[in-house]
């Protein structure tokens, strides 16, 4: 009997070790196909950007020659030259006021929609109902640019004030809510809002010192989402700015591009000799470009800074089931 189970320990150690070959080679190779697929990802996403980059440094005969390349056949700031030597100012104060917006826009929407989303949140809230179908109708409908231009310019008179790039459309979103609303049911257990209340403690401090610090993960993406909201509109300023000293970068940027095939067209109806000589030195394919690489290098610099809070709220403790 003794031979007998050292011949089928045996064998069952070599059946097990031969098994964990197995799946190491399974679990290795789902490894390098996973690196591979997120590899093959992350250049889908970054190879754009790379093209956008080097055709704005691409000298314009050579874009119309050679078309597009992630290494510049020929070297040129041309396209630069043109947008900040003829517009260097304009510029400037247009990234200011994008600046002040996003940051403004961005901070208040922080303070306001949570703040709308955490008693929703709760099913203690007597009038959560009543407040809920209001959010969630105003995801479904509106009542159309015309009023809504007729409500901000003439009833809270935003014409050509810098609020009337703040306030329509981006600060109150019901999505934002929605999104924040069922974060905070489902990560805030309510063990912890009434050990709370046990101890003593008002609702606005559970709602300072409790659900915002385990929410810090979500309210990182929703302040992204409505800064990236902010900084990427052109709507707000076409629709209630007329102001070039209001103008946000990307409305100033769109200004310049309608300029350009404005220009451009006359060329093709037929122009004089010296401005036709004009538009032929003119990079309106580069300058295209440069203004795309203006408007997204200063979200791409910041995007990188929000990794720290998604990681101190995923560290951030609560209650273990």
């Amino acid at each position: 009997m003794t031979f007998a189970k050292r011949i089928f320990s045996k064998k069952q150690s070599e059946e097990d070790h031969q098994e964990g070959k197995s799946a190491y080679k399974y679990n290795k190779f789902f490894h390098i196909l996973c690196h591979a697929i997120l590899i093959l990802l992350s250049l889908a996403a970054i190879l754009p950007f790379l093209l956008l980059f080097s055709s704005s440094l691409t000298d314009e005969g050579a874009l119309m020659r050679y078309g597009y390349f992630f290494i510049p056949r020929v070297f040129s700031l041309q396209a630069y030259e043109f947008l900040f030597v003829t517009n260097v100012n304009n510029i400037m104060r247009a990234y200011g006021i994008s600046f002040f917006v996003t940051f403004t826009g961005t901070s208040l929407s922080l303070l306001i929609a949570p703040a709308l989303a955490y008693p929703l949140s709760r099913s203690d809230y007597p009038r959560r109902r009543i407040v809920l179908f209001f959010v969630f109708f105003t995801m479904l409908f509106n009542g159309g640019l015309v009023p809504q231009y007729i409500m901000w310019t003439q009833v809270f008179g935003l014409r050509n004030h810098i609020l009337a790039l703040i306030f329509p459309n981006l600060l109150m979103n019901g999505f934002i809510i929605m999104l924040l609303k069922n974060n905070f049911q489902t990560n805030i257990h309510p063990a912890l809002i009434e050990a709370a209340k046990i101890d003593g403690a008002g609702e606005f401090f559970i709602y300072r010192k409790i659900v915002l610090p385990l929410s810090l993960p979500i309210l990182a993406t929703v302040g992204l989402m409505v800064a990236v909201g902010y900084w990427n509109d052109w709507m707000n300023g076409l629709y209630y700015i007329s102001d070039p000293r209001l103008f946000s970068l990307q409305q100033l940027l769109n200004t310049i591009l309608m300029n350009i095939q404005a220009i451009v067209s006359m060329a093709d109806v037929g122009v004089g000799a010296d401005l036709a000589a004009a538009l032929a030195d003119m990079p309106s394919i580069g300058i295209r470009m440069a203004m795309a690489v203006i408007g997204v290098i200063p979200i791409m610099v910041l995007y990188p800074f929000f990794q720290k809070y998604f990681i101190k709220g995923l560290s951030l403790g609560g209650v273990k089931e």
